[in-house]
């Protein structure tokens, strides 16, 4: 197996002089060298072949024994020093000083076809900024971590990647639900692909220490492997690379809405530098329309990353990284007018993104009324978001059914509860789909183009947390089958795949309230 190995990061980097791996708090680098834990008996559970393939590995490296050692950590490979970040972050609104790479370890940096990737294990053991916990990880999340990677990939969302999911062998301690009853379960590993897991937190730490040399160093590393247009070490460079931080994390954030995924974890240290989702923990898919919900069971008191909130907390993170960024600058305005143009561009782009859910190609000032009356329609009775916008490009704008009928026909597919729509919720959907289909008049596409159009940005299958929890519990028991049925079901998402069509259902009851479905823990 030959890799082309480049590695920037740690070689134009200050690394952490001191190589003990004991915890501890480390100024002055961006790094610590670590070598990961050797596991008792890994086994690969499945690779993403396209991700293999972006990174120049055959069929045969992937069968091959140095590719499970280097997936696993089982060796470390000839030409590299595998080391933890050091970065801080804002939790939940508060500033928890250091945190860094407390269960990953940066493998190397591999270029190929003139891209460089950056390699990641996921629970291939501790490193200096594990604080009290091990540095491991357990089979249920990093299933969730590798399809979920793969799932936005192909949903035309910006993230980091799972090359590879493993078992290490080894049985691992978790408090699923932190609340006392902690038990063994199966270690796992996640190989994570990313041109860079450079967060938020990685200025923020440097900043809140005062140690301008070490952020600019980083600064201007960035700007020159991630964002070349700009020239660091100028105050012109550090604006522009802020501003094109702002408009990647806006796109991101507007995809999120788009699909109804929900973080669960926003906290700065989860806030990827090029506008990827990374660090998918808590995170869950909105199945009835609520903008209220958020699938982290810290975070159900204050809802702080509730699915509607998702839009502001990234401004808010984005203001932290503004504030990190600042000794660099020295001036106050020209950050508040770039953080300034993503409260002005998020109502736009929000807009034009619900415009083609509803398969509207021209822009008209009634739009806005539209939207927001479908949104209080669909939180005025449990309706299921992605079955709802899917089917809607079925409607057509030359409707002879029924308004009753056709309405209770589309009630079926995406309420829950259909027998409980009440009069005056069933005339608002009369008043509304009489208004929409007027709007459609008015666009020049027929019934068949707008479908297919509509059907490129409303996803038939996502990664439901149902699904993602029978997966768990077949893998648990060891049966990988739906594990790769529906690793294969999500790369093609926006496809009908009849074969599949059992997946494009609701929620059933029994996940109303089960953990893992309606809610989930930080644990791994």
């Amino acid at each position: 197996m030959q890799l082309s190995i480049e590695n920037t990061f740690s070689q134009e980097l200050p690394a952490d002089p001191s190589t003990a791996n004991t915890r501890r708090q480390v100024e002055k680098a961006c790094f610590s060298y670590v070598t990961p834990r050797i596991p008792s008996a890994p086994s690969l559970l499945q690779v993403s072949n396209e991700m293999a393939e972006t990174l120049g590995l055959s069929q045969e490296d992937i069968k091959s024994k140095a590719f499970l050692d280097m997936v696993t950590g089982a060796h470390v490979q000839e030409g590299t020093a595998p080391y933890a970040m050091c970065y801080g972050g804002h939790q939940f609104g508060h500033w928890a000083g250091q945190l860094g790479d407390g269960r990953a370890i940066n493998l190397a940096e591999i270029t190929h076809q003139n891209k460089r990737w950056a390699i990641q294990l996921k629970g291939a053991g501790e490193t200096p900024y594990s604080r009290t916990a091990d540095g491991l990880a357990v089979l249920r999340s990093s299933i969730r971590e590798h399809l979920c990677s793969e799932a936005m990939y192909h949903l035309g969302v910006p993230t980091t990647r799972s090359l590879s999911l493993s078992l290490s062998g080894d049985q691992v301690l978790r408090d699923v639900m932190y609340d006392g009853n902690a038990a063994y379960e199966r270690g796992a590993i996640v190989c994570r692909v990313a041109p860079s897991f450079i967060r938020f937190g990685n200025f923020e730490i440097f900043a809140s220490r005062q140690d301008t040399e070490t952020l600019k160093t980083l600064t201007d590393y960035t700007i020159k492997h991630f964002y070349p247009q700009y020239e660091g070490g100028t105050k012109e460079g550090y604006l522009g690379f802020f501003n094109e931080i702002v408009q990647n994390t806006l796109e991101m954030i507007i995809h999120w809405q788009r699909v109804g995924f929900v973080h669960g974890v926003m906290n700065t240290d989860n806030m990827s530098i090029l506008g990827l989702t990374i660090d998918y923990g808590p995170y869950g898919w909105l199945e009835a329309y609520e903008p209220g919900w958020t699938p982290n069971t810290t975070d159900r008191q204050n809802k702080r990353y509730r699915f509607g909130n998702q839009p502001q907390i990234a401004l808010w993170n984005l203001l932290q990284l503004a504030n990190a960024l600042y000794p660099l600058i020295g001036e106050t305005e020209p950050l508040e007018a770039i953080l300034q143009s993503y409260h002005t561009e998020y109502p736009k782009k929000y807009i034009a993104m619900m415009r083609e859910k509803l398969g509207l190609q021209m822009a008209e000032e009634s739009d806005i009324q539209l939207i927001a009356d479908l949104e209080k329609n669909l939180q005025a009775s449990e309706t299921d978001m992605t079955i709802f916008f899917r089917n809607l490009s079925l409607v057509s704008k030359n409707i002879t059914t029924s308004w009753e009928d056709a309405f209770y026909a589309f009630a079926k597919a995406a309420f829950y509860k259909p027998e409980e729509i009440s009069k005056t919720i069933y005339s608002h959907w009369e008043t509304w789909f009489q208004n929409y289909i007027k709007r459609l008049s008015r666009e020049t596409l027929t019934d068949a183009e707008r479908k297919v159009q509509m059907n490129k940005v409303n996803p038939k299958y996502v990664l439901r947390n149902y699904i993602a929890q029978l997966v768990i519990d077949a893998a648990d028991k060891g049966d990988y089958k739906l594990l790769d049925e529906i690793h294969t079901l999500l790369k093609n998402p926006y496809d009908e795949q009849p074969k599949y069509e059992r997946w494009f259902a609701k929620r059933p009851e029994w996940a109303r309230h089960k953990v893992g479905c309606s809610m989930l823990s930080c644990s791994s």
